[in-house]
């Protein structure tokens, strides 16, 4: 789940100065603050009045129309973030809360269809002294497990954390491998047996892989087993980013968040949680441009199997076997999605704002 300030880094100089280009006198980034302000203080509009219809629906197989209707439209839920992240559905809480994170400004939110946006836990990531070594200090990915504790990467912190809603205390999981630190967690997934896969790129490291705090010489994907033992899967990856399962638990799927790379890759894994077969499971090469903002970023699973992906240009449907159905447009990048309500509503972080659509296929751990 890479920042918008990742995203920009990650970029070729030349684009990377384009989307920066300040000669307009407008500082995105402070509007956006200011806006992440006001919400803060509870002065955000409420859905009702902020809310509006837009974005686009591209077909590329017929096959998009089971899992999302080529009609649907994009809601947008609130504004003013500088980076919104991370959204996890609360299934055992009444009000129907949405958790996410914004994690260049170290917060996390919660949203429900009655009282908007408010700030649910801050610092939601690293909460020490000032320090230059740091890109970002949030959390950043966010999963909640059966128990209502939601599995957070924190990735200011430099570890995998458990949160408990009802006292929004955070405990550590992990935050080293073989005695070196973790780089910066960004985001995680559990299987139904308790084993937890997370991925673990450089973006909360200012300079990123030259950060001179950097104590790892890779960027993994991990397997953190429940009895805290901690099992390196991947150190191939140059950015890999957001993770999901299959249905069946027996596939983990990984974004790899590179400009110059940018796939999905599937691990088959044993009843162990080892990783055996790997492969490219789709690449976004020919998708990358101007006109199509974003990277892989974060994933959605269905419960059919369909793979909801964030990457250039908005969120790419899949269908089971990799076959690109078609792309849920907003006209700007899209960091991460989850399944809410009824299970048929896909929530988006996407880049200041918070939105969601409508889709057909229920999302896995929902009644079909």
């Amino acid at each position: 789940m890479a920042s918008r300030s990742l995203f920009l880094a990650s970029l070729p100089l030349a684009l990377a100065l384009a989307a920066c280009d300040t000669s307009t006198g407008h500082d995105d980034a402070t509007d956006a603050r200011a806006a992440t302000a006001d919400a803060a203080d509870g002065e955000a509009s409420s859905p009702a009045r902020e809310a509006d219809m837009f974005g686009t629906v591209t077909v590329y197989d017929p096959a998009l129309a089971r899992a999302v209707s080529p009609e649907a439209r994009v809601e947008r839920l609130a504004d003013g973030f500088t980076w919104a992240e991370g959204p996890a559905w609360l299934p055992h809480d009444d009000s129907g809360t949405l958790l996410f994170t914004d994690v260049p400004e170290n917060i996390l939110y919660q949203w429900t269809e009655a009282d908007g946006v408010s700030v649910f836990l801050q610092p939601s990531g690293y909460a020490g002294p000032d320090t230059e070594a740091l890109r970002e200090a949030g959390a950043n990915g966010l999963f909640v497990e059966p128990d209502g504790t939601v599995l957070l990467a924190d990735s200011g912190s430099r570890e995998l954390a458990r949160l408990d809603p009802a006292t929004r205390r955070k405990t550590t999981l992990v935050s080293h491998y073989e005695g070196r630190r973790l780089n910066s967690p960004n985001d995680v997934v559990r299987r139904d047996d308790g084993q937890v896969f997370f991925t673990d790129p450089p973006y909360g490291l200012k300079d990123l892989d030259d950060s001179p705090v950097k104590e790892l010489a890779f960027n993994g994907v991990y397997r953190l087993d429940p009895d805290g033992g901690l099992h390196l899967l991947d150190d191939t990856l140059s950015f890999p980013n957001g993770v999901a399962l299959s249905p069946d638990g027996r596939t983990l799927y990984v974004a790899n968040s590179d400009p110059q790379r940018p796939i999905w890759m599937a691990y088959t894994l044993d009843a162990d949680g080892n990783a055996g077969e790997r492969r490219v499971f789709a690449d976004a090469s020919d998708l990358m441009g101007d006109d199509a903002p974003g990277l892989p970023d974060g994933l959605a699973v269905a419960a059919d199997g369909t793979l909801f992906a964030t990457g250039p240009g908005g969120v790419i449907v899949f269908a089971a076997d990799g076959t690109r159905l078609g792309r849920i447009e907003t006209g700007g990048p899209i960091a991460n999605c989850t399944f809410g309500d009824d299970g048929r509503t896909l929530y988006l972080a996407a880049n200041d704002m918070l939105a969601r659509i409508r889709v057909e296929v229920p999302g896995l751990g929902f009644a079909r």
